[in-house]
């Protein structure tokens, strides 16, 4: 992923008005599926979306602009400013100071122009959230599944190539969801999920569930994480030993025996003594939830 941190957008390319192009999946036979462009207009122009024909798709303007098929502003913008460069001020801003430092008139001081000019490229902040999303989380890394490896260690290199975006920029964990996986790069990663169950002969609705059932956890589970380590970090602990004896100390004082018996075992244990890796947690769901995949494999084989 290349680092926005230096002033780029990961996985966006192209013209001024787009936020990035997903390299085009494999098709479920094994091919490589070539990018379709969007269709034209008699005149060679792009056919805008939402017109007649098209089956009814009315695309918002932030999956428009992230595809490429909105036009760029003619007249009126400061010179040399663009969608990328708003986009990679934004994704700056949240990077060092979170969220919600982001709006439209912090990312134009950034950017040395008016709070007014962005708006000729981005028309509000939930699609400026958008765009953002798009370019922080990238396309999928190359060879990110193994073509040797069975369906539950792809799914499983998935998940936790998921994870370690959310780890390296937790304000993501922060953005609204607006809607289904239709920016460039989350289809691109939608679709390697999908991918990785090649062979599963699992149908189309169950692979979906099973995407949005691992999806979410990485999700769920990376956001416990993160708000986990903050709390620790307000807590003046030196590091998450001391921050977990701390915790078990102040359950003993707290948790009499006689009331709650089963915490008083858990705490007689000594495992809350310590903390676990930092991915033990993350291991243990995903293990579970690939369990009960590996149950609808077999039911199907069978």
């Amino acid at each position: 992923m290349t680092d926005h941190r230096a002033g780029g957008t990961p996985g966006r390319r192209g013209d001024d008005g787009a936020a990035g192009r997903a390299a085009s999946g494999r098709e479920p036979g094994g091919r490589t599926g070539a990018r379709r462009e969007p269709a034209g207009r008699p005149g060679g122009g792009r056919e805008p979306a939402g017109r007649e024909g098209d089956g009814g798709s009315f695309l918002p303007p932030a999956v428009e602009a992230a595809w490429g098929l909105r036009e760029r502003p003619t007249k009126g913008p400061r010179p040399g400013l663009s969608l990328d460069r708003i986009v990679g001020a934004a994704v700056r801003l949240a990077s060092e100071e979170g969220l919600g430092a982001v709006s439209m008139g912090r990312v134009a001081k950034e950017l040395g122009a008016s709070t007014m000019s962005l708006y000729r490229y981005v028309s509000a902040k939930s699609e400026l959230y958008t765009l953002m999303q798009e370019a922080a989380t990238g396309a999928p890394p190359p060879g990110l599944l193994d073509p040797g490896a069975d369906w539950r260690a792809n799914l499983a290199r998935w998940a936790g190539a998921m994870r370690g975006i959310y780890l390296r920029e937790p304000w993501l964990l922060r953005v609204p969801v607006s809607g289904p996986p239709a920016t460039p790069n989350a289809v691109a990663w939608w679709e390697q999920a999908l991918l990785a169950m090649d062979g599963t002969g699992l149908p189309p609705e169950t692979r979906l569930s099973v995407t949005m059932l691992v999806a979410g956890f990485v999700k769920s589970e990376a956001l416990m994480a993160a708000e986990v380590g903050e709390a620790m970090g307000a807590a003046g602990a030196d590091g998450a030993d001391e921050a977990m004896r701390r915790y078990a100390r102040t359950l003993r004082r707290l948790a009499a025996p006689e009331t709650y018996p089963r915490v008083a075992w858990v705490l007689g244990s000594g495992v809350l003594d310590e903390a676990g890796g930092p991915d033990d947690e993350f291991r243990f769901g995903l293990d579970r939830i690939l369990d009960g995949v590996a149950v609808l494999v077999e039911d199907r084989d069978a």
